[in-house]
């Protein structure tokens, strides 16, 4: 059956089809215009695990969602689909957890990979097949953008888009990055895992062909981290939460926030979504909470206005879901995918606003 047979057979507005893929929908990864790249990976996580179970909690709170989208006209014909989550990425991100859980125990107590043989061998283990990851990312992504697919990661931890990001590199001479987060993620090798989930953006800007990082609703932050946004010459632009609230407390409307952060992006621009860039009773089991944030729909009107103002969101990643006792944030995750990933299309010339 061709991709508009499956449109022209397809109910909408009926119960989400657990025989289908990601939604109900029933386009493959071939047919689909957005692909959602699962990467149930967590092994660097220093405070609390679960987010390597986001993508399979997201898939399966998916079938709640409604397909109807305000903003954008018959969203669900544009072709979204998921690529099967890999059991061995899983499997090995569970037993390399196992390892660094170990180390960071021996570091808590004060040990030393320089001192402890035991902490220096599963450093070293870490970090080898933390950059085997990478590259897995990075080839399934590239694959997908050479068939004009716009890739959509769902991690997993937030050191997951490295790939990704270094694909776009070899497709884009410049492109920003956009980060929506409760941390910097600017550290180095944090615990000494060179690819942490602390270091994403770190490691990110040593991509020459990222022109600039700009980062929103920033809360939790070290010394370090502050420093280097503040030498880097403008290349990285910080709206930290604090600074938001103040101003909205003091009557600047929100909308006018978002047009001062759309000033700072290029043409292109990469979309990097923590979840918990939210306030925390929408991701209370994400797995570094922090007071503060942003609320649903605020998040959505700023990438919603960044596609308005004619910008192109080259691709996107939505990390950090982690589903607890319920559903509720992988039902969070689930609805914010589904918006992104329609703006996104938008912002690419397959979809038309309403």
């Amino acid at each position: 059956m061709s991709k508009q047979d499956k449109i022209n057979n397809f109910d909408p507005n009926a119960l989400g089809d657990a025989n289908n893929n990601i939604y109900g929908l029933p386009f493959t990864t071939d047919e689909a215009e957005v692909v959602v790249l699962p990467v149930p990976w967590e092994v660097t996580v220093s405070y609390s695990a679960g987010t390597a179970l986001g993508p399979q909690a997201i898939f399966n709170a998916s079938f709640q969602v409604d397909l109807f989208d305000p903003k954008i006209a018959d969203a669900w014909k544009i072709g979204l689909a998921m690529e099967t989550i890999p059991d061995d990425i899983a499997s090995k991100s569970e037993s390399l957890r196992r390892k660094s859980e170990a180390y960071i125990a021996l570091l808590e107590e004060g040990e030393t990979s320089e001192t402890n043989s035991t902490m220096k061998d599963i450093q070293n283990a870490v970090n080898a097949e933390c950059v085997k990851l990478n590259l897995w990312v990075k080839n399934k992504s590239f694959s997908y953008i050479n068939k004009n697919k716009i890739v959509a990661l769902l991690g997993g931890d937030h050191s997951t888009p490295l790939g990704l990001i270094q694909a776009l590199a070899e497709k884009h001479n410049s492109f920003a990055i956009l980060q929506i987060d409760a941390h910097a993620d600017l550290r180095e090798a944090y615990e000494g895992f060179e690819f942490s989930h602390a270091s994403i953006m770190y490691n990110a800007i040593k991509i020459p062909q990222v022109s600039r990082l700009v980062q929103v609703g920033i809360r939790d932050y070290c010394e370090f981290e502050y420093d280097l946004i503040k030498k880097s010459g403008g290349r990285i632009v910080t709206f930290f939460d604090r600074d938001i609230k103040r101003k909205q407390y003091e009557g600047t409307t929100w909308a006018t926030i978002c047009n001062e952060v759309i000033a700072q992006l290029p043409n292109d621009i990469y979309l990097s979504f923590d979840i918990d860039g939210l306030d925390p009773k929408l991701c209370p089991n994400t797995g570094t909470p922090v007071a503060g944030g942003f609320e649903f729909e605020q998040v959505l009107m700023l990438i919603e206005k960044i596609v308005d103002s004619g910008r192109k969101i080259i691709a996107f990643d939505i990390n950090e879901v982690a589903p607890g006792g319920d559903e509720w944030d992988a039902n969070v995750g689930a609805r914010l995918l589904y918006r992104i990933a329609n703006m996104v299309a938008k912002s690419n010339g397959k979809a038309s606003l309403m």
